[in-house]
């Protein structure tokens, strides 16, 4: 069997197993949905006030988007290699012709696709429920797929690291949760200490807000990188760190469990 043969049976097999999880499919889209309820219809934004949530509410999208794209790899590959390594399955996986990183690459596949959909519902709640007037840039789709690949590799060197499921899911809450908020998403720098400022050039998912509301937010005050585009910089540097978590994440899978 071809190596795109492999990856599309394992892509297969992958996507059944998640549809056959409904609890996994409801939170999957259930969580962002409540998170966009209380903080873009409840709260809601006051530009003119201050304190958080103070920005038009356009300036959001990146965060709202940001929940699917972080936690959805985090938790899925985190608990899906511990899983495998609980049931012995690498040792099975090693007898096979699909390497680690193909089995990692279906995996990848199908967080891409239940990602997709879970951004269009996304879109369409925050339009609906909080009038944000979204410029709906190509850039999206290659931001989500290439924040998709980088989680997904960081998700399986959780997975790898952490000895149990809970463990991997735990891990990936605790350093989700720091990421999703302290990322330029829901808080900007300027809400941040000086001290604090350069920490968040350290997160992947930064690069990820900061190109999504360039590209996306007319009143974005994005700078530009190197007199790049900063929607297209910052998709070039997120490109970049998901190349190397994709392969470490590849080389972190066990061969044997």
């Amino acid at each position: 069997m071809s190596r795109t043969g492999r990856v599309g049976a394992e892509t297969s097999a992958g996507w059944r197993s998640f549809i056959r999880r409904r609890t996994a499919v409801f939170f999957t889209f259930f969580f962002p949905v409540i998170l966009i309820v209380i903080f873009g219809a409840l709260i809601r934004t006051d530009p003119t006030g201050e304190g958080l949530f103070t920005e038009p509410a356009t300036y959001y999208v990146p965060g709202y988007l940001a929940v699917v794209v972080l936690f959805t790899p985090l938790s899925r590959m985190g608990s899906e290699v511990a899983r495998h390594r609980e049931g012995s399955r690498f040792e099975k996986l090693a007898t096979t012709p699909l390497t680690r990183g193909e089995w990692l690459l279906a995996q990848t596949v199908v967080n891409a696709a239940i990602i997709g959909l879970a951004s269009l519902l996304i879109l369409g709640l925050v339009v609906l429920l909080t009038g944000a007037e979204i410029a709906f840039s190509p850039l999206l789709v290659p931001y989500i797929l290439v924040g998709v690949v980088c989680f997904c590799g960081v998700g399986a060197m959780l997975g790898s690291y952490t000895d149990s499921q809970d463990g991997a899911v735990a891990a990936s809450n605790a350093i989700g949760l720091p990421l999703l908020f302290l990322s330029e998403t829901f808080i900007s720098l300027s809400q941040l200490p000086d001290w604090f400022g350069p920490l968040v050039n350290l997160s992947p998912l930064t690069y990820f807000a900061r190109g999504v509301r360039a590209a996306t937010y007319s009143g974005a005050e994005t700078p530009a990188i190197a007199g790049v585009d900063p929607a297209l910089a910052n998709l070039g540097i997120l490109a970049v760190l998901a190349v190397v978590a994709f392969a470490l994440g590849a080389r972190s899978i066990p061969r044997t469990d």
